[in-house]
């Protein structure tokens, strides 16, 4: 399963010549149009149609009137089906991160990016600039890289902040990490 797999993986962001990197450490996996919860449910729209593939798109919208939410689609074209980024741990560009969250310069690394909304502001990411870019292409301003670092310990949960479909087991992270999104950690 994706969202399972790309937990260990590196988000990699290009910003006004730095460079802001983080740990995916927890996903949730949307499952298309048998999915209640999932934003493809109803159907391709012209807002959702990134989630109905190619593969390694960013789909990135708006929730609550004022967070982005970043996931990649992960089905081949003309099937739906995405992944969110809940949660992931800085590993470079932190005073930056800080920054971009309205934070100190020294602020708690867990403050940065432990949860969907926060982590599109720490790595400055948008619907404008990101939905449907290539996130399997390294010379992207956005996208995900491999070091080879495999957890060893993932645990799966319901998902979280949904309605529909909540009780499915597919909130995946790595257990034992302070930077998922809430304390609800098994």
């Amino acid at each position: 399963m994706v969202a399972k797999n790309l937990l260990g993986k590196l988000l990699t962001r290009k910003f006004e010549g730095k460079t802001l990197i983080g740990r995916i450490v927890e996903t949730e996996a949307y499952l298309g149009e048998d999915d209640p919860a999932s934003h493809s449910f109803a159907g391709q729209t012209s807002r959702n149609q990134v989630l109905f593939g190619p593969p390694g798109r960013a789909y990135v919208y708006f929730i609550y009137g004022m967070h982005y939410c970043l996931n990649v689609s992960c089905q081949p074209a003309g099937q739906a089906g995405g992944v969110l980024f809940r949660a992931l741990e800085p590993v470079s560009g932190l005073a930056e991160m800080a920054r971009l969250r309205r934070l100190p310069p020294g602020a708690s690394p867990r403050l940065l990016t432990s949860g969907p909304g926060k982590l599109c502001q720490a790595l400055a990411i948008t619907r404008a600039e990101h939905n449907g870019i290539n996130l399997t292409n390294p010379d992207s301003d956005l996208h995900i890289a491999d070091d080879g670092f495999r957890p060893t310990r993932i645990a799966a949960t319901p998902r979280i902040g949904i309605s529909k479909a909540a009780r499915l087991p597919l909130r995946f992270l790595v257990a034992g990490s302070a930077f998922v999104s809430t304390t609800m950690r098994p």
